[in-house]
């Protein structure tokens, strides 16, 4: 038998608000999730790891639009050479970002070094006291 969670129960383990777990359902994001005898939403150990997956895309910075077109894509075992392509895409732009803010970090960096500079030629042209 396996384990079922409530709709708290799975927002508490994804990290996500019940809102948003109504609203990745809503628009197609999450596959439609099971129901109990009493129509209450009951979520399982593989709802749970898709929302994980849903969780890093997002983190990573993927757009509602994509998340919604990969969860369409979800759903049918024919795509999988386009989830493929899909995350691909995504993996590219991630690199992409990953290397713009390792350029700023080196500009932050030099400006630090720059200012700790400074504070030791003026510490230097201070009169002894």
């Amino acid at each position: 038998m396996s384990t079922t969670y409530t709709p708290a129960e799975a927002a508490e383990r994804s990290g996500f608000s019940l809102d948003t777990l109504r609203y990745y359902e809503r628009e197609g994001i999450l596959p439609p999730v099971a129901r109990s005898a009493g129509g209450q939403r009951t979520y399982t150990d593989v709802d749970l790891a898709r929302l994980g997956f849903l969780r890093c895309l997002r983190d990573t910075g993927m757009p509602i639009a994509l998340l919604r077109r990969y969860g369409e894509l979800s759903v049918d075992d024919s795509t999988l050479a386009e989830r493929v392509a899909l995350l691909e895409d995504h993996a590219t732009a991630v690199r992409q970002e990953i290397d713009e803010l390792r350029q700023r970090e080196r500009q932050l960096a030099e400006k630090i070094a720059w200012y700790r500079a400074e504070l030791v030629r003026s510490a230097a042209r201070q009169p002894p006291s």
